[in-house]
């Protein structure tokens, strides 16, 4: 038997619209995985707000989070830490495009560990999945080391001018992405780093060539790691520059998309 290793995305992909795992697709990951094949979660999330999908699973592989800034094996310690974060001077610059920008707030994260430039409760919300430590002050004074990730809230009229700004002054620093309606944020990490990097780790530290790596995903997020994956297969409610690029479409996210390829593909 070939043993393949296959990536899942989390939101929009193996999670329906409710954030559970429907019991299909549920059984036949672990009936891929009781055949010999390797499952690995790869996610933008921090891994506070996807360890509870990990274990659900009952995976025993490293996890990819932040897009592939963060690899780390939850079961193994010994496997090591994959960190790849922004420089701190520049995330303190981004900081004074404040004074520009109309920047309502900005969010770092160093792994598991939240830093809030100004108190706000919308963006706050959404990170406080897994109960992260958070610290709230002018980043400036408070962040003391490079952080993972970088979030940046402002509005509509001045979002694109900010993400302009960040691709002509830090083009070979940072990579920076914007989020979906309604929210007007612009995620950053560090420049080179995405999924299909943190996957490669993964597929290399098994022995896994590309030709055998299968990953799913929907958003541009997911770009690089479906373009490098031997099979990359766009949910059908993938964005169409994400189909563009992918070797198959299957079902959407709520129709069993990962379930029914897998089990048709690993005749499972």
């Amino acid at each position: 038997m070939k043993q393949y290793l296959i990536a899942l995305d989390l939101d929009g992909t193996l999670l329906k619209e409710d954030k559970t795992i429907s019991p299909f697709t549920k059984d036949v990951i672990r009936r891929a995985i009781d055949a010999g094949h390797l499952v690995v979660i790869a996610t933008g999330r921090p891994y506070r707000a996807s360890r509870m999908y990990y274990e659900e699973l009952n995976l025993t592989t490293p996890i990819v989070n932040f897009n592939g800034a963060f690899v780390h094996h939850p079961r193994q310690p010994s496997w090591g830490m994959r960190h790849f974060p922004l420089p701190l001077p520049v995330v303190k610059d981004i900081v004074e495009l404040g004074e520009t920008y109309r920047i309502k707030n900005i969010l770092a994260e160093v792994m598991d560990d939240v830093y809030s430039h100004e108190h706000d409760d919308v963006l706050l919300d959404i990170i406080r999945l897994g109960n992260p430590t958070v610290e709230i002050g002018d980043l400036r004074r408070s962040l003391g080391k490079d952080p993972t990730s970088v979030l940046v809230y402002t509005d509509r009229e001045h979002i694109e001018q900010i993400r302009s700004h960040l691709s002509n002054v830090y083009a070979n620093v940072l990579h920076h992405r914007r989020w979906n309606e309604p929210w007007h944020v612009i995620e950053i990490i560090r420049h080179g780093v995405h999924k299909a990097a943190g996957l490669k780790q993964v597929a290399d530290y098994f022995g896994i060539p590309r030709e055998r790596v299968i990953a799913f995903g929907d958003e541009d997020n997911d770009l690089e790691m479906i373009d490098w994956a031997g099979l990359g297969v766009a949910m059908g409610n993938a964005i169409e520059p994400l189909k563009t690029v992918a070797d198959d479409v299957t079902t959407t996210n709520e129709e069993d998309g990962i379930g029914v390829y897998l089990q048709d593909v690993l005749g499972l």
